[in-house]
């Protein structure tokens, strides 16, 4: 027997998604780029993660998902192998802007741009078409944040190590490989290391391109209470609760 359709618009038929926007009127846009995460994680963990809690949102507040948009800007990983990144923001802020157009025309009350991928200029670029929109007075109001604006959650955010890693483990835990990392008995990360320095950025560094705390020595119990309280503060996002 079917559990029933969940909050993923595109499996939805337009009663059921009329349905779900009657107990709440609110919808979220998952944002990612596709970039290099180590050799542990998929290039596409941004709006994996990003998704996902969109996801669990609305099941727990209501409200429907768009499908993610791998389409970002911005970060230290550009250049990396199997990275795709945008060089221009002006493609993302037309198709983003219509997006909201068409929400507001359809009745969505409360629009959640939530970006996995959490560069500085990705998330000036979506605060930027949010506020922009909301100074056109619509009838739907966005809100734009990336997952690294959570504030306070029990494990910091960062590039590739624990955070992403224990986020992506928990939503989808055939994903994550820590096995593709060096063994951490055999080759630590240097003694008294910056782990969000430059030498992370070196081909021979044990973590490279993982920026944080090493994901070897993780403990993947941590992982439901962190999506728990990021789930959470998405939903109070969606409600207006969370600034």
């Amino acid at each position: 027997m079917s559990a029933g359709p969940s909050a993923a618009v595109e499996q939805l038929s337009p009663h059921q998604i009329e349905a779900r926007l009657a107990r709440a009127s609110v919808a979220y846009l998952a944002l990612g780029s596709l970039e290099f995460h180590g050799p542990h994680l998929p290039i596409g963990l941004d709006a994996l993660t990003a998704h996902g809690i969109c996801l669990a949102a609305a099941e727990r507040g209501g409200g429907i998902v768009l499908p993610p948009w791998y389409a970002a800007i911005g970060g230290e990983h550009t250049a990396y192998r199997w990275t795709f990144m945008s060089h221009s923001p002006a493609s993302i802020q037309v198709l983003l802007a219509e997006t909201l157009t068409r929400l507001d025309e359809l009745g969505v009350r409360r629009i959640v741009l939530l970006s996995g991928h959490f560069a500085e200029e990705q998330g000036d670029l979506i605060a930027k078409i949010a506020d922009d929109w909301n100074a056109r007075a619509a009838t739907a109001h966005a809100v734009a944040r990336t997952l690294g604006q959570a504030p306070q959650p029990p494990v910091a955010p960062d590039h590739a190590a624990t955070f992403e890693s224990l986020v992506l483990h928990d939503l989808h835990p055939e994903l994550v490989d820590i096995g593709q990392l060096p063994d951490a008995r055999e080759f630590p990360a240097p003694e008294g290391e910056d782990p969000f320095g430059p030498d992370r950025h070196r081909a021979d560094h044990p973590l490279f391109g993982v920026f944080g705390p090493d994901p070897r020595l993780m403990d993947t119990t941590d992982a439901a209470p962190l999506v728990d309280y990021l789930v959470q503060w998405v939903v109070d996002l969606g409600t207006g609760a969370a600034t």
